[in-house]
């Protein structure tokens, strides 16, 4: 326990000390206008590995990123993206999935019996994620879909679809489906979820 407070302490502490350098160089960054300049949105995963500031070529100000596990169209996702464009004016979409996702190694199920057995992080070894905690868990889990995928290339495409299919998303929005090749930087494109996309 001693050795968790002192490690997130140290992480606390390069953040702060990170944020202090990048204040000191804040600039006139304080002006930008709140609508996203190059006017799209991205629904991304939170995976570390992705930097979509990087693979899309953003600086502060240009476009909104939605990030959540599995870059999946969850209805907090879309509430985001309907925000983005009625409010803020976004006029196109990326939802951008990835190779070698997390999300790929578990099931809804599996992750159920895991926070079940305990709350612990568990341990991912080569026949999947295994608890190695003590409990008490919580049957809380239970209630959660955790939008687990065992395709990604198709469920790019669901996501889309889902995301074109919402009566609150206007037709004029194209969406646009890719996958982001973690071994690689490229992103690269599902056709078949860019066609899903297709404006109406």
């Amino acid at each position: 326990m001693t050795d968790s407070k002192e490690h997130t302490v140290s992480i606390r502490d390069e953040v702060l000390e990170a944020n202090d350098a990048y204040a000191a160089e804040f600039g006139d960054k304080g002006d930008l206008a709140l609508p996203p300049a190059r006017r799209f949105a991205i629904l991304t995963c939170m995976d570390a590995r992705l930097d979509p500031a990087k693979y899309a070529g953003l600086s502060e100000g240009d476009a909104h990123v939605v990030r959540n596990a599995g870059g999946r169209a969850s209805d907090d996702a879309i509430r985001s993206l309907v925000i983005s464009y009625k409010l803020l004016g976004t006029s196109e979409w990326f939802v951008i999935h990835h190779t070698n996702c997390g999300m790929e190694f578990f099931t809804d199920e599996q992750m159920r019996e895991l926070l079940a057995s305990s709350l612990e992080t568990a341990a991912l070894g080569p026949d999947g994620f295994h608890d190695v905690g003590t409990g008490p868990g919580s049957a809380e889990a239970r209630y959660i879909d955790w939008l687990t995928i065992d395709d990604n290339a198709r469920t790019v495409v669901e996501d889309v679809a889902r995301i074109r299919a919402h009566p609150l998303v206007p037709g004029s929005i194209p969406i646009y489906g890719y996958l982001y090749d973690v071994t690689t930087g490229r992103l690269v494109e599902v056709e078949e979820a860019t066609k899903a996309g297709l404006p109406t």
